[in-house]
């Protein structure tokens, strides 16, 4: 009898794992003004997924990932800290 190893990157994402990354899709697309289903919305919301994927489960950690590796993390008035 032969054993799939399963990795957790292969695990499918149930609905609160999927409720989680949109709650930070969201946040980030009013945050920056990015159109809902536009191809920016839909790059973070991949970014997102994967990194949920990986192990950043929390929300507010994840948000704070997502937000750099899109080059978003910028202070109120629009510049990088």
């Amino acid at each position: 009898m032969s054993r799939k190893h399963f990795r957790r990157h292969d695990a499918p994402l149930d609905s609160d794992d999927l409720r989680k990354c949109h709650v930070v899709l969201d946040a980030i697309c009013e945050e920056f003004e990015i159109e809902p289903g536009s191809e920016e919305a839909a790059r973070i919301a991949a970014i997102t997924i994967e990194l949920y994927q990986q192990g950043v489960r929390d929300v507010g950690h994840l948000k704070h990932i997502v937000d750099a590796a899109r080059g978003l993390d910028l202070d109120r008035d629009g510049t990088k800290p």
